[in-house]
């Protein structure tokens, strides 16, 4: 028996109004959350036409599948993915197609889902798990009798076959999910081994990543219970399916800072740096859980990879920005630069919410007309919450500096591995502290977590 998809009844309003020219094709993302038992899709969005772009038809007699523009399908999945909060991930594709490419869809389909799936892979900072679902489903509907086949692809096995599974609409899939809130103040310092745009790329990546493993590691307390094993998420209460009332739960992240490693000796490697980048600031993350009897540990693991994908998807953007507006991270310039600011916007019948980013240039339009690009959808400015981040004193913000200051002290020129720990560990409630050796002396960066 192949997988299950509880489908949101919006999203099957969505599918049903999508129209294709004759001799075209339509693509698109399904989005959702996953777990062991079943997956639940709340979230359908074609992809936008490019600038300029046609309708796919075919030419010169050939099929409109092969003018699909898989470049371009893939990074509109990486764009999303970005605006989903924690919980909530990309789980598969969808095209429409007349009756006469059906028999050619599942192949398009399956290059897509691997295209896809890389490209979003490429830059998560956090360890899949086996628990982890790596089926990703993929849905081919008929432009004309609207018939539906829904199957799966494991995207660990690139020679795998699909397999059937089923799609179920159901009324209110995720109304009743409870949502997990955290406010995080970051403290990052980052070393820079080199000018150029590879290694930039290289010490960012290896920076974020040792700092992720921190917050993976650590504990996470849920309304003040520490979410261990597979205890319930929540406990002592009558269970009602009909109920529409969703629960919001503070968390907390409980991160030592001593290394677990306490039988390994010190080994730390000396390398001068070029500089360093420094990320600091309040950040809000949020997550969403099923309530398919939803295990406390799946939830602190969703509120966690939230808090890793927000500041990693912040700093790409900052730089991604930069690349466009100056051609070379040559350019980049020292001194404090302000990061993007999480917005979060209503997504419509399902009472969960999506993510935006916000530069200090732009204004609550700029996220709507996004939110219509990128979803296919309209968003009143008013409903757009820009207040969550909007303090000046604790807005996220990106440091730059160089090395060849005046200031020497500044000089990051080494990191340290395997510490070997004389004491034992002590847990700060709410902090997190990864640290870095500078040149005349230690330089501590403090990571606070608060609800």
């Amino acid at each position: 028996m192949g997988r299950s998809y509880f489908v949101d009844e919006a999203v099957e309003k969505y599918l049903g109004g999508l129209q294709a020219d004759p001799a075209s094709c339509v693509t698109g993302i399904l989005a959702g959350q996953s777990s062991p038992q079943r997956d639940f899709v709340v979230l359908a969005v074609q992809t936008p036409q490019r600038e300029s772009e046609e309708p796919l038809k075919s030419s010169r007699g050939g099929s409109p599948l092969d003018d699909i523009d898989v470049e371009w399908v893939t990074e509109h999945a990486r764009q999303v993915s970005r605006m989903l909060p924690g919980g909530l991930c990309i789980l598969g594709l969808f095209l429409v197609t007349p009756p006469e490419l059906s028999k050619d869809a599942q192949n398009t389909l399956k290059r897509l889902i691997f295209a896809m799936d890389k490209c979003i892979s490429k830059g998560r900072l956090w360890e899949l798990t086996e628990e982890d679902v790596t089926d990703r489903v993929t849905l081919h509907i008929c432009s004309k009798t609207k018939k539906t086949v829904c199957k799966t692809l494991d995207v660990k096995d690139p020679k795998t076959s699909a397999k059937p599974a089923d799609w179920k609409y159901q009324t209110g899939v995720s109304s009743s999910w409870p949502m997990l809130t955290c406010s995080v103040e970051v403290d990052l310092q980052i070393p820079l081994t080199g000018s150029s745009s590879d290694n930039t790329d290289k010490c960012m990546k290896d920076g974020l990543r040792s700092w992720s493993k921190q917050i993976e590691a650590g504990y996470c307390l849920i309304s003040g219970r520490q979410a261990l094993d597979d205890s319930e998420l929540i406990s002592g209460q009558k269970k009602n399916q009909k109920t529409t009332h969703r629960q919001t739960l503070p968390a907390r992240i409980l991160v030592s800072d001593e290394q677990p490693e306490l039988d390994e000796r010190c080994s730390a490697l000396v390398q001068l740096c070029s500089g360093s980048m420094r990320v600091r600031g309040v950040i809000h993350c949020r997550a969403y859980i099923h309530n398919n009897k939803p295990k406390a540990r799946h939830a602190a693991q969703a509120i966690k990879r939230d808090i890793i994908n927000t500041v990693s998807s912040r700093v790409e953007m900052f730089l991604e920005d930069l690349l466009i507006s100056e051609g070379s991270r040559k350019g980049l310039c020292t001194g404090q630069q302000a990061l993007p600011r999480r917005v979060f916007a209503p997504m419509p019948f399902s009472g969960l919410s999506v993510c935006d980013y916000m530069f200090p240039d732009e204004s609550a339009a700029d996220v709507a007309e996004r939110l219509k690009e990128m979803l296919d959808w309209e968003t009143p400015e008013e409903d757009i919450d820009i207040s969550l981040e909007s303090n000046q004193l604790f807005s996220p913000e990106l440091e730059l500096i160089d090395s060849h200051s005046d200031d020497s002290s500044k000089r990051v020129i080494s990191e340290v591995e395997n510490p070997k720990i004389h004491n034992a560990p002590q847990y700060y409630a709410g902090v997190a502290v990864a640290a870095t050796i500078a040149l005349l002396a230690m330089a501590t960066s403090l990571l606070y977590f608060s609800e």
